[in-house]
């Protein structure tokens, strides 16, 4: 029987979302990396089993197979447990997955799992906000629209397939149809005041179509600010620093995946080389 480095030891957790979304890709995810490390599979049901079974890691290096989502919601546990820099993520996407892949995690399915085991681990900064939450990819003031809304995953009785149509029948005719991009409306000009190290770079009497702050290498945010234009497009504003306060009337903002607010007052902070991602070797 072979035998592994404590390096080999991988906690599999496996996003809910994941396995409703593309069943095979996981199988074969879970295939490859059992073949090449003894590998502990958690199946959790919901966000507190998959915290509860990030938390139980022990010794193991965690590997989430999952989309974007579910890569945010690790480090997030992590950093708020204050275990995000000794703890070395790896990543197998399933279903959304453009941050990660704007990471250099592979889009492949086999191509991911043998990234994490035989990829190199790679520090990566992370931009940390005044109530905790964090920002891995991107930050967007004001959010983009959502493109809609996904129905709840149905159950379908183990050994009764025929059921699956009768669901799905009811599943639409009962539940609010998804509110598509055309529906809702974008969001108009705001007035923010945005300062970047103590500097401010924008005030509330220039309204903005749209501010982005982007987490760079070395300790350093990149921050882009879109004025309103009228008539000739506007020239967008850039700047670069460690923090990065926003003032405004209730704003509401993109944080990777997901749109929080509305907040008057909010502060990110880069950390430099906060956290581990496992990417191919070289990249």
């Amino acid at each position: 029987m072979a035998t592994f480095a404590t390096s080999d030891q991988l906690l599999v957790i496996i996003d809910p979302a994941a396995r409703q979304a593309d069943g095979e890709s996981v199988r074969i995810a879970k295939d490859v990396l059992s073949a090449g490390a003894t590998a502990k599979v958690c199946l959790p049901e919901g966000p507190e089993e998959f915290a509860r079974a990030l938390g139980r890691r022990g010794s193991r290096r965690p590997v989430v197979i999952g989309d974007d989502r579910a890569l945010v919601r690790a480090v997030t546990l992590l950093h708020r447990r204050r275990e995000l820099a000794g703890c070395a993520l790896a990543m197998v996407p399933v279903g959304d997955t453009a941050l990660a892949q704007s990471l250099g995690v592979p889009g492949g399915t086999v191509a991911a799992a043998r990234a994490v085991l035989d990829g190199a681990e790679r520090r990566l900064d992370l931009l940390v906000d005044d109530s905790d939450g964090v920002v891995l990819g991107a930050l967007g003031i004001p959010p983009a629209p959502v493109r809609g809304v996904a129905a709840e995953p149905v159950a379908v009785p183990a050994g009764r397939p025929w059921l699956r149509t009768t669901y799905r029948s009811l599943v639409r005719t009962l539940a609010p149809r998804p509110t598509r991009l055309s529906a809702v409306p974008s969001p108009g000009p705001a007035r923010l005041r945005v300062e970047v190290d103590g500097e401010t770079v924008v005030d509330l009497d220039q309204p903005v179509e749209a501010v982005s702050v982007t987490p760079r290498t070395g300790g350093v945010a990149s921050v882009e600010v879109r004025p309103l234009s009228v008539g000739a497009e506007a020239t967008p504003v850039l700047a670069s620093g460690r923090t990065v306060t926003v003032v405004g009337a209730d704003f509401r903002y993109r944080a990777d995946a997901a749109v929080s607010g509305p907040v008057r007052r909010r502060t990110w902070t880069v950390r430099e080389g906060a956290w581990s991602l496992t990417l191919p070797a070289g990249r």
